[in-house]
């Protein structure tokens, strides 16, 4: 697996990585009444397992012949094969055979896949345990609230400044509690999850626009037919003026009655 060539930029520093994973942290899998997305590009899974890794975020592995899941972290990700160590917590090995790991992307998605392994532990280091990339990954993006696409021809976008820098991604789709924005590669950089966006114009067609704070919660790589690779961009709203969140609440209520 090749790396890809990316822009340099002077980056913010990024949150500090999370501690050991405690019992608090399990989740449970994908519910089968649920629809997620299923991500297939080796390159997409690589980025999203590295962010999970520099996260340290928890994974929670539900192994076959096991009775109560296990906690782990992806403790690194090679840089050139489609390989990561997990980092297993407490004294469980787990079982040879089938496991599932789950772990939550951001705030407002869940990644799931599928291993078969006899997970044997790294020389001398039995909480290292090698493993491969999973061919598919199932992605389930979680709202609170009910969301609108927005046309594809239409005005729809966000504005807003960041390190002196102005920048103006299309809006793909809009909830009273957040919106999805499009960003190109480059663009992508200078995000990161839990990152903060001030006084952002949310263009919401041609003669409606708001103005609100935005905080991102999920950055996934995909790639598009026309546009290639895209980044997309998930934002929960935060502060908003109240006149502001009933225009929103209103238009959001008036479309899905259309």
């Amino acid at each position: 697996m090749e790396p890809r060539t990316t822009a340099v930029t002077d980056s913010p520093p990024r949150p500090p990585r999370k501690g050991t994973p405690r019992p608090s942290d399990l989740l449970a899998r994908i519910a089968p009444t649920m629809s997620p997305h299923e991500m297939r590009d080796p390159f997409d899974i690589g980025e999203t397992l590295a962010a999970l890794a520099e996260s340290g975020e928890p994974l929670t592995i539900f192994a076959a012949g096991h009775g109560e899941p296990l906690l782990a972290r992806i403790a690194s990700v090679d840089p050139e094969e489609p390989h990561f160590m997990l980092d297993v917590v407490g004294d469980a090995a787990i079982p040879p055979g089938r496991a599932t790991f789950v772990a939550a992307l951001g705030g407002n998605a869940k990644l799931q896949f599928d291993l078969d392994s006899g997970w044997g532990s790294a020389p001398g280091q039995p909480n290292l345990v090698p493993a491969v990339f999973p061919e598919t990954c199932l992605v389930l993006n979680r709202r609170a609230a009910p969301r609108l696409d927005t046309p594809v021809n239409g005005s729809y976008a966000a504005t807003f400044m960041l390190m002196n820098k102005q920048f103006e991604l299309p809006l793909c789709d809009y909830s009273v509690g957040g919106v999805g924005l499009r960003a190109t590669p480059e663009q992508a950089a200078e995000l990161h999850l839990g990152r903060k966006l001030k006084s952002v114009r949310l263009q919401l067609g041609p003669s409606l626009a708001i103005v609100a704070d935005l905080e991102i919660r999920l950055l996934r790589p995909f790639r598009s037919f026309l546009l290639g690779e895209q980044v997309q961009v998930g934002c929960s709203i935060g502060n908003i003026e109240m006149q502001m969140r009933q225009t929103l609440e209103r238009l959001v209520t008036s479309s899905r009655g259309r």
